[in-house]
């Protein structure tokens, strides 16, 4: 069965008018409406909203008065970064039209984004655009970041999942890190003069002054990030004489602290180990010198003993030089003997053998002093080799003792950090009588306030040993004169 309608002109003759079909008046509608709205921004609540297995979605705005059916198509909607719900104030950018198959009135939505979100984002443009023009954002102005820190400051909050983060790759990293964290809000009015107060008392600190500030928070929406978005926050950190690595928000969100920051990392994770060296590098290290060390007093030893080898070769006895001598003094004798008989032969004895004793007398007084002089230049290979073993005795002793000294130094720095490191632990508080409070069987839900549970809500306390488990009875608020008290 067709339907149609007639548009009559009540001053023209029945004869003479014109008849369209639903299809003709509906599809006339639509191009008028696309026609005369291409582009549109309309705020209002989510209702309805669908999305079925084609990818599309389907929802309502409204406001108080009237409402729009509204769809986005699965090429549209796949571009956002966040899934719309029921109740979600938006912002849609679309064209108005008309659905022919029932008639409806639509809006065919290209682009959303949630209320107020619209206007930070163009706020954070702005303050980019005016600091990065000041020359905040210039990489001649970025300090370097040390290697490892002596003395670390972590700003942000101290009940947060990103502390708990940072703290967990510290301690399987590298435990002896010094590190201090300053409690801050990290969203909320109340977070900017106080991030800003954090970073001037991390560069003021003289007792156990900083060397490096870790600025972090876990991720959330602009809104919630917007503490790290303002003015204030990042003249703060471009006047900071301290290195400042920021780790706001999950690896997609970028602030402005990460644009005028010395440092950017992804997440409040990823900041740790970039600023935590591997301890187990440290001690292959430590390893390898110790095995050079040791290498090297053998090869020392080994020398020593090739010398000494070498010498004891070089070295003659005593005896065999005092052989050599007796044996020279007898063939001078035995040349005395043939001078004395030849001498008496030629009959001029008395002079010869005066001649002859006088100069045997010279000779024989040379010889002797000669052999004095060596007797008094030689020393016993036995004595030699004693100096020499006392020597080593006396080398090896101390290297022995500047090896323990060494080791004693470095065992008591780490000894040092990993007290420091204990004192700060959270199961230091727990043993105090204190106790850590969380929704139901969660480990990570902490209860901080009374109006996070209700009566009849299970409780789980997380003692110094052990845990309990507890239904909630009664909840009081503190007031605000029980808070000062």
């Amino acid at each position: 069965m067709c339907f149609f309608i007639a548009i009559i002109d009540p001053m023209s003759s029945l004869s003479n008018r014109d008849v369209l079909s639903v299809s003709d008046l509906t599809r006339s509608a639509r191009m008028l409406l696309e026609g005369e709205f291409p582009s549109v921004f309309v705020e209002g609540e989510i209702s309805n909203f669908s999305k079925p297995a084609s990818g599309h979605w389907y929802f309502t705005l409204k406001d108080d008065k009237s409402q729009l059916r509204c769809a986005m198509f699965r090429n549209r909607n796949q571009r956002l970064q966040f899934l719309p719900r029921n109740g979600l104030q938006v912002v849609v950018r679309g064209k108005i039209s008309l659905y022919e198959g029932r008639g409806d009135f639509q809006m065919i939505a290209e682009h959303m984004e949630e209320a107020g979100d619209g206007a930070l984002r163009r706020a954070f443009e702005k303050l980019k655009l005016q600091l990065d023009q000041e020359g905040l954002f210039a990489a001649e102005t970025k300090q370097p970041v040390p290697e490892l820190p002596k003395h670390l400051a972590v700003i942000t909050s101290a009940t947060g999942a990103a502390i708990r983060d940072v703290l967990h790759v510290f301690e399987r990293r590298f435990p002896a890190l010094h590190v201090t964290v300053i409690a801050v809000p990290v969203q909320g009015d109340e977070a900017i003069p106080r991030i800003v107060q954090a970073i001037e008392l991390a560069n003021r600190y003289v007792d156990d002054p900083f060397d490096t500030i870790l600025l972090t928070r876990g991720g959330g929406s602009l809104e919630d990030l917007w503490a790290f978005n303002t003015e204030p926050v990042a003249r703060a950190i471009f006047a900071s004489r301290l290195p400042i690595v920021s780790a706001v928000g999950h690896e997609i969100d970028v602030t402005i602290a990460d644009y005028v920051a010395d440092l950017r990392a992804p997440t409040p994770s990823a900041a740790a180990e970039l600023l935590s060296p591997d301890q187990s590098r440290y001690l292959q290290q430590l390893d390898g010198f110790a095995n050079k060390l040791t290498r090297g007093i053998q090869q020392t030893h080994l020398s020593h003993q090739r010398h000494l080898s070498h010498i004891r070769a070089r070295l003659r006895h005593p005896g065999e030089r005092l052989n050599q001598l007796h044996q020279r003094f007898d063939e001078l004798d035995l040349r005395l003997q043939r001078g004395l008989k030849q001498a008496i032969a030629g009959h001029d004895v008395n002079g010869l053998g005066n001649r002859l004793k006088l100069a045997m007398s010279s000779r024989l007084q040379n010889q002797d002093q000669r052999l004095w002089r060596l007797k008094a230049g030689l020393v016993s290979p036995a004595q030699q080799l004693q100096n020499k073993q006392n020597q080593l005795t006396l080398l090896e002793r101390r290297l022995e003792q500047r090896l323990g000294k060494a080791r004693s130094d470095k065992q008591l720095q780490l000894e040092k950090a990993a007290a420091k490191l204990n004192a700060m632990s959270p199961l230091n508080t727990l043993a105090r009588g204190f106790s850590i409070v969380t929704q139901g069987d969660s480990t990570t839900d902490v209860i901080t306030r009374s109006d996070q549970v209700a009566v009849g809500d299970t409780i789980t306390a997380r003692l110094s040993s052990g845990r309990l488990k507890a239904t909630v009875t009664e909840t009081q608020i503190e007031t605000d004169e029980e808070k000062q008290t």
